[in-house]
């Protein structure tokens, strides 16, 4: 790249190296290590042991909508296109049960720290069906004062008045997916959003008092190149949100068969999707973003830079955040619940998760139980992808451990990383350079006791770069 002053950037051979395919460590262990058959009767313990253990701890509350008007074709998420409005009334009413259930199992006054709503796409709902359904989570928990409520949204199917009931509910957060501004990438994979639409939304979400803006953008989609990508920025710079997501498309149409249909000759190459990389950080930091762990950019003043900087920053099924420590309940098809110790995981599938809840109790049919182990190496991946740095002693004190002793196997395969500046490797902790945030996943993987048990050649994850 030109700009050599940029400290993030790496030479194309080591990107080249590393590329390989790994976990996004939204968890650990990651979701395709729980079990399958994993039963109501062992998630009702886990609850209750939890009751038990952290009383004291605040609550996360995760809801996924998943519909969707339209299919984006490049989407990993679980999602479902539908124009049937009693499909959507009926997965309310189901979720709304869901929550109804788990508030007789959970002490409810523990306070709820954080609020998010995922899809799919949440403002697919009517506001009336976003009040129903806010107010089914507010009538039975209790919302701390200075709660984090935040939404995902889609600017083509939003409307003002939704952006009203949003706020007047109590949302302070809105999260929106741009991905790129160019009209032919946006043809390409059949999401048609322009420019003046989504600054409508943003203007109007800060008249409102939303406290933090936030986009998504996508490198790596079809007929993206420098040149247009970096226009796209331009325009991302003068909407200047509160914090901006860069997502590495994952093309993975094994997985998402509807990926087929974005055309493989159609997406950068290995060495354009890097330069695309590159761009995106070298222009965030020219414009005095803080780079924060991965994938994420906040303005200095933003909650996440603060995190990351006094090292409060967590990392859950929602991304990173600034929460303190707290237990998440998750609720509608594919979520996950995250309890320190225990992962609880709806069906995955609509019909599934409708026939289950049409069943007494709760709708959990995978899950896992963490080890020790599995926490000691959650607390290990969580500091270096968050607070890119860990301290030995702390782990040591946490977790009753000798570090060196105990990750004898590991540390000599930190020694290559170290060589190729990715990270620094002092007596007392490990430091990750500027540079090693660009395969933040790779040095996390480092610490990962499942990967070695993967079957060769077995294809689970997206590429690091």
């Amino acid at each position: 790249m030109a700009h050599s002053s940029n400290p993030y950037t790496l030479p194309r051979e080591i990107l080249d190296k590393y590329n390989t395919s790994g976990p996004r460590y939204t968890s650990y262990p990651t979701a395709p290590e729980f079990r399958e058959d994993f039963t109501q009767a062992e998630a009702l313990v886990v609850i209750q042991e939890n009751q038990a253990a952290r009383a004291d701890m605040g609550l996360s509350l995760y809801v996924h909508v998943p519909f969707c008007h339209k299919l984006c074709w490049y989407c990993g998420c679980n999602m479902l296109v539908t124009k049937q409005q009693d499909l959507v009334e009926r997965y309310l009413d189901a979720v709304i049960t869901e929550i109804d259930r788990y508030s007789k199992v959970i002490d409810t006054r523990r306070p709820v720290v954080q609020i998010h709503w995922g899809g799919g796409t949440p403002t697919y709902l009517s506001s009336e069906q976003i009040t129903r359904l806010y107010t089914a989570i507010t009538d039975r928990f209790t919302l701390a004062p200075e709660a984090e409520v935040s939404i995902e949204i889609h600017p083509p199917v939003t409307t003002f008045e939704q952006l009203e009931t949003l706020a007047k509910l109590g949302f302070n957060r809105v999260s929106m997916g741009v991905q790129d501004f160019d009209e032919e990438v946006q043809k390409a994979v059949n999401r048609i959003q322009p420019f003046e639409q989504t600054k409508g939304i943003i203007d109007k979400a800060r008249e409102l008092g939303f406290i933090s803006v936030n986009t998504d953008l996508m490198y790596g989609l079809p007929f993206q190149t420098v040149e247009r990508f970096s226009k796209t920025l331009d325009q991302i710079q003068a909407l200047r949100p509160d914090r901006i997501a860069l997502f590495n498309y994952a093309h993975v149409p094994w997985l998402k068969p509807h990926q087929n249909l974005i055309k493989e000759e159609t997406l950068p190459t290995p060495d354009e999707k890097i330069a695309l990389f590159e761009l995106a950080i070298d222009r965030m930091i020219q414009q005095g973003y803080h780079y924060i762990g991965m994938d994420h950019f906040a303005l200095p003043d933003n909650e996440l830079s603060i995190a990351q900087a006094d090292r409060t920053l967590r990392r859950n099924f929602m991304g990173y955040t600034t929460c303190a420590d707290s237990d998440l309940y998750a609720f509608g098809m594919s979520s996950i619940g995250d309890l320190d110790s225990a992962y609880l995981a709806n069906p995955r599938k609509l019909p599934d998760y409708l026939a289950a809840m049409e069943q007494e109790g709760l709708p959990v049919t995978r899950g896992m139980v963490l080890t020790a182990d599995d926490r000691l190496r959650r607390d290990v991946i969580n500091r270096i992808i968050c607070h890119l740095h860990l301290d030995k002693a702390e782990i040591e004190r946490l977790h009753g451990i000798d570090f060196d002793a105990y990750f004898a196997a590991e540390l000599p395969k930190l020694e290559p990383l170290a060589q190729d500046g990715l990270l620094e490797i002092h007596p007392d902790h490990l430091v990750v350079t500027p540079r090693g945030q660009l395969l933040l996943r790779n040095i996390c993987m480092v610490f990962d006791a499942y990967l070695a048990k993967s079957a060769p050649g077995e294809r689970r994850f997206s590429k690091t770069v």
